[in-house]
């Protein structure tokens, strides 16, 4: 049975901000180049490709558990989780305000914008994790037998915890 749990939209305001910001940037500077040389209006043709990337990447945010996996899409990364490599018993809600260490540090690969993070990141406390976070007031805070951690952002988090634990019972009668 396939269960998907809402993601937090990214307040848009935030995440296109710096984006929005290169892209004015980029236009100047190929406006100024242009009035010596005119390909270098063909520079315009990269950028529109950046940005299309950029907004879906924003839009594709999934959180699914289907087939006894937690499936996440996250920008231009997805995973796929067998529930039973999943540490249920330490799953939680947290605000990332009031955990220091869970707060992204280095995007190994991933998309990192203001107010969107998704992908493969180095947490403060140096650990691996895996995010989607758009609000850092809702996020579950589930760990991976192997050690890494995954953060979501979603609407409801406290029913991927309860459908993850109800999931994990059933499973092992």
């Amino acid at each position: 049975m396939r269960r998907a749990f809402e993601v937090t939209p990214p307040d848009l305001r935030k995440v296109w901000l710096l984006p929005a910001t290169g892209l004015c940037a980029a236009v100047v500077g190929v406006a100024f180049a242009a009035r010596t040389d005119a390909r270098a209006w063909m520079l315009l043709a990269v950028l529109a490709p950046i940005c299309a990337l950029i907004a879906w990447s924003l839009r594709r945010r999934e959180v699914v558990i289907d087939d006894n996996r937690l499936q996440i899409r996250a920008g231009i990364n997805s995973i796929s989780i067998p529930l039973d490599a999943l540490d249920i018993a330490s799953a939680r809600v947290i605000d990332m305000d009031r955990e220091p260490g869970l707060r992204p540090m280095w995007k190994t690969f991933g998309t990192s914008l203001p107010g969107f993070h998704a992908g493969h990141f180095r947490l403060r406390d140096r650990s691996r994790a895996f995010l989607l976070l758009t609000d850092r007031r809702k996020v579950v805070a589930l760990r991976e037998r192997d050690g890494r951690s995954l953060l979501l952002s979603l609407s409801r988090p406290q029913a991927l915890i309860d459908a993850l634990g109800h999931d994990s019972e059933h499973h092992s009668r």
